[in-house]
């Protein structure tokens, strides 16, 4: 319509096209923000509604769970199951024969004969459970341990297979574990971040932030990546005068109370207003938090903190921290155990020569991460503290064609809970007599996933949010806690 006919309208009136798709898009964006976080969307629990202002304030489980905050051991690279936590005595009689029945190859390639473990096992404790020697100083909290001998993946491959157990689809772009929990609980301490992921000091796990990254749910609930040796990067505050910063503060936070107040919908400007206040209360808590100069001489040394092994007083130093972030109301800490590289060298990814790699990381890994529990035992930070270990898939029983290795396997593994509503001196699930398959109470990582959100007093059937018309949640449309491995029961080690 030529604009000659339109009415009369003072020029300050009109819309110019620009300005149109500009203003639409702002709103459309607000529309969806205000859907996730609004009283009508984005819900942590049945009920309770995000403040998009406030959101990692605390809030309440579907029922009382017996653990209030996570940490989470992530051995990146597929630990062999067989050399650690499963004994299997016909693999040791089996040794240099074929498997029988068993594929011709494998994922890397042509499979060779059956392997005996490669470290000797021994009875642990008063109930006897067998495990390896690599990792002495873990084996002697064995009866503190509820095993998990019987999980499955749903890949051989190491990206989407770490994908798989920190979000429960092979697939990127879907919310970690810790997103999840913090998604739904928010956090007791205002000063920190509610999640916080630490890397291992050579590196970031093969898939990196997908292990903690926050999917299609709103960014808030991402995990923040640090660690002793690497402070939150652009965290340091200027060099200006107290008073000049505090005044700023006061005066930036007035001029954003005021623009909220104009704009009381905006749902995207009040998580970026908390962001940033969150952001600025993190200048005062993180560097106190990571002063690790203040811990005792004998808590450095328990960690092996002062080890000559300089990944090895780094890693220990991460576990530290680990236990201090607890220690001040972080809820999800993620720590993690080996970095990306071919070939193994910086992880558990043992292909080839695998007891000389074993040997290298075992060091690495064994003390520090025994002293953490030790550590939060002795606190009486395990009553509320749910401690997992875990790893992406085990290890074949045969070595690789030509190598001193083993091969990737998905259809049976390893992992363990010690800590907050957790059975003391617990093996569920088996493996078969090599440890090749699971085929005793078989348990997809789904059911792992669900118990720990049980244990946090969340059904992981109603913690969903609808994405692109379908509602989602962390253990798909499968998933059931492992009971078994609660409180309640008698030891069951065989």
């Amino acid at each position: 319509m030529p604009r000659s006919i339109l009415p009369a309208l003072p020029a300050s009136r009109w819309l110019d096209r620009r300005r149109f798709l500009t203003d639409a898009g702002g709103a459309l964006g607000a529309i969806a923000l205000a859907s996730l976080f609004g009283n009508d969307g984005l819900l942590a629990s049945e009920g309770t509604a995000i403040d998009p202002s406030r959101p990692n304030q605390p809030r309440p489980a579907h029922y009382p769970g017996a653990a209030k905050n996570v940490i989470v051991i992530f051995c990146a690279g597929g630990v062999s199951h067989l050399d650690t936590w499963d004994y299997k005595p016909e693999l040791e009689k089996q040794d240099g024969k074929p498997l029988p029945g068993g594929p011709a190859v494998t994922f890397q390639g042509p499979a060779g004969e059956l392997a005996r473990p490669q470290y000797k096992f021994r009875p642990r404790g008063e109930t006897g459970k067998m495990v390896s020697d690599m990792l002495p100083h873990l084996a002697e909290l064995t009866d503190d341990f509820a095993f998990v001998h019987s999980l499955t993946s749903k890949s051989n491959t190491h990206g989407p297979a770490e994908n798989f157990l920190s979000t429960g689809s092979v697939l990127d772009g879907f919310p970690s574990l810790g997103a999840w929990v913090t998604y739904a609980l928010g956090c007791e301490t205002q000063e920190l971040p509610a999640y916080v992921a630490i890397p291992d000091p050579r590196g970031v796990p093969q898939n990196g932030s997908n292990n903690w990254g926050p999917g299609f749910l709103p960014a808030a609930f991402q995990g923040t990546t640090f660690s002793a040796a690497r402070p939150i990067r652009n965290l340091d505050p200027y060099n200006v005068a107290t008073e000049n910063d505090e005044a700023a503060r006061k005066f930036l936070s007035q001029m954003n109370q005021r623009h909220f107040e104009e704009h009381p919908h905006d749902s995207k400007l009040a998580a970026r207003i908390a962001s940033y206040e969150l952001a600025a209360r993190m200048q005062l808590s993180v560097p106190s938090v990571m002063d690790l100069e203040s811990e005792p001489e004998h808590i450095v040394k328990m960690y092996g903190a002062d080890s000559a092994d300089k990944t090895k007083a780094a890693f220990a130093r991460n576990c530290i921290l680990a236990r201090r972030l607890i220690e001040k109301g972080v809820r999800f800490v993620q720590l993690f155990n080996g970095a990306y590289a071919s070939g193994g060298e910086l992880n558990w990814d043992g292909h080839n020569k695998l007891k000389p790699q074993y040997d290298k990381h075992a060091n690495i890994l064994d003390q520090p991460a025994a002293a953490l529990i030790r550590d939060l035992k002795q606190r009486g930070m395990l009553e509320d503290t749910l401690v997992v270990w875990c790893t992406e898939f085990g290890r074949m029983p045969m070595f690789q064609k030509g190598s001193q290795g083993r091969d990737h396997n998905p259809d049976g593994f390893t992992c363990w809970m010690t800590g907050a509503g957790v059975k003391s001196g617990v093996s569920h699930g088996a493996t078969d007599e090599l440890g090749a398959k699971a085929v005793q109470d078989v348990h997809p990582l789904y059911d792992f996933n669900a118990t720990i959100l049980h244990l946090l007093g969340l059904d992981h059937e109603r913690l969903t949010v609808r994405h692109n018309g379908i509602d989602r949640r962390l253990t798909n449309v499968e998933g059931h806690v492992i009971h078994e491995i609660l409180t309640g029961g008698k030891p069951q080690h065989t």
